[in-house]
């Protein structure tokens, strides 16, 4: 199951050497983008699945190296975890509660997602648990998932600054527990959320703004009790703890934020008509798509269903040479958060100013994303201003781009494959510095982009 360690990688990068790319100018996209299934989803199939009691199946699983991680510590937990073929996984569950003690570190490479479910699904057992990641994963803050995970009675241990490596020692007697998330996140709600599984009694989680909700349609659909109602005070999940989970035949929809990619591509490449199926449009997750429909982008959705619980369309995105700048929305952020990236991209071949605020989360993401982005614009010929929460970017207009930047990927599989497309639609080619991180979420990325007309070449 699962890639095993290079015995030639850096234990301090997650990878091996640093592999340079280059994005050329040139040829208008076309074709079909069948891009990986839905990261977040993949993550929260394998957990649950591990926690239901029986055999889960899942089909369209994303088999990047982040999910993959996710997979080896459910069987490290005492899951049986069965790869059945491309995208096919089978997950015999040891129920809520059933987890055992690893006998290693559980190592969840670069993925800030996987380390903080793992967290809570292991919080409210008596077991005590040591997460580590690569260099980019370890300069993460965990804080804002142990604290929360402190109420149920679990005790964290970690370096300065809450961060990896970090020792979590399960709640004996976990309480339930009511908690109001400070900042809008997924991930600190989802811990959170299967945390509350195995302590008696209602949990109950409280967020001003909506995030990703894949946790609570996912818990449903597991057979767990949860109710979402808005009130006053935001939005409130209620879930009644230890619940016996059903076992789910779960098929993931392909993924929104590797969809970004393609379409932001087609939309600046000109000439370009890409067709994107079967991608979840979840209203939490849409954001991108939305923003860039306001600003002239040629964007459409066509053959709009329900999968899985969760709304599907096929993206249609031709070449757009009217697209303006405009003022996101801050309270869009949520649902957006790593698409700012590809979106700051886009920003540069349109017209006029694209301003980008309530955008802090990006700062602790993978890498400091605002950080890399308006340096790496700044070496392609793109005028960016900053903030402390926000940044803008003063668009040149189709084709007016210089490029011919050496752009830093920071361990960061979002700003590699940012900069690459933004190379296939600038004057001059743009080079990244290590593409080896685009693994993590998006293996196919460099093939996939080839098969529709782009050059992406070594070094």
């Amino acid at each position: 199951m699962g890639r095993g360690t290079d015995e030639n990688e850096d234990p301090m990068s997650g990878h091996g050497e640093p592999a340079p790319l280059t994005a050329h100018p040139g040829n208008a996209l076309s074709g079909v983008a069948e891009v990986p299934g839905d990261k977040s989803i993949s993550h929260r199939a394998l957990i649950l699945g591990a926690m239901a009691v029986g055999e889960t199946r899942i089909t369209g699983l994303l088999e990047g190296q982040d999910v993959l991680d996710t997979a080896k510590a459910m069987e490290a937990f005492g899951a049986e975890v069965e790869h059945l073929g491309p995208g096919e996984w089978a997950v015999h569950g040891v129920g809520v509660g059933g987890f055992a003690e690893p006998l290693n570190l559980i190592d969840c490479g670069n993925s800030g997602t996987g380390v903080r479910l793992i967290m809570g699904a292991m919080a409210t057992s008596p077991i005590t648990v040591t997460f580590t990641g690569d260099a980019s994963l370890r300069k993460r803050p965990m804080g804002r998932v142990t604290e929360p995970l402190s109420l149920f009675g679990t005790q964290a241990y970690g370096r300065a600054g809450g961060r990896l490596p970090m020792t979590l020692v399960g709640a004996d007697d976990p309480v339930p527990v009511r908690y109001a998330v400070p900042v809008p996140s997924a991930q600190v709600k989802s811990a959170v959320l299967l945390a509350g599984l195995n302590a008696p009694g209602q949990t109950v989680v409280i967020e001003r703004e909506a995030t990703r909700d894949h946790t609570e349609r996912m818990l449903a659909g597991f057979g767990a009790e949860i109710t979402v109602e808005d009130h006053e005070q935001g939005r409130v999940i209620t879930l009644t703890g230890q619940p016996e989970l059903q076992p789910q035949a779960i098929a993931v929809p392909r993924d929104p934020s590797s969809a970004a990619f393609p379409v932001c591509a087609a939309l600046i490449v000109p000439g370009s008509d890409v067709l994107v199926p079967g991608i979840g449009l979840n209203p939490t997750r849409a954001g991108l798509f939305t923003t860039l429909r306001e600003m002239g982008a040629d964007l459409t959705y066509e053959n709009e269903r329900t999968e899985g619980g969760e709304p599907v369309a096929d993206l249609r995105a031709r070449f757009s040479d009217a697209m303006k700048g405009i003022e996101v929305p801050p309270e869009r952020a949520a649902s957006m958060i790593d698409e700012y990236p590809i979106l700051s991209v886009v920003a540069a071949f349109a017209e006029g100013r694209t301003m980008m605020a309530g955008v802090k989360e990006l700062r602790v993401k993978e890498s400091d994303r605002i950080d890399a982005m308006v340096q790496g614009l700044r070496a392609c010929g793109v005028e960016v201003d900053e903030g402390e929460d926000w940044f803008a970017v003063t668009g040149r207009g189709p084709g007016s781009v210089p490029g011919g930047g050496v752009c830093e990927t920071r361990l960061d599989h979002r700003i590699a494959m940012s900069f690459l497309i933004c190379g296939m639609a600038a004057k001059s080619p743009v080079t990244v510095d290590d593409g080896g991180p685009i693994a993590t979420s998006f293996p196919i990325f460099r093939d996939l982009m080839g098969q529709l007309g782009a050059r992406v070449t070594e070094g």
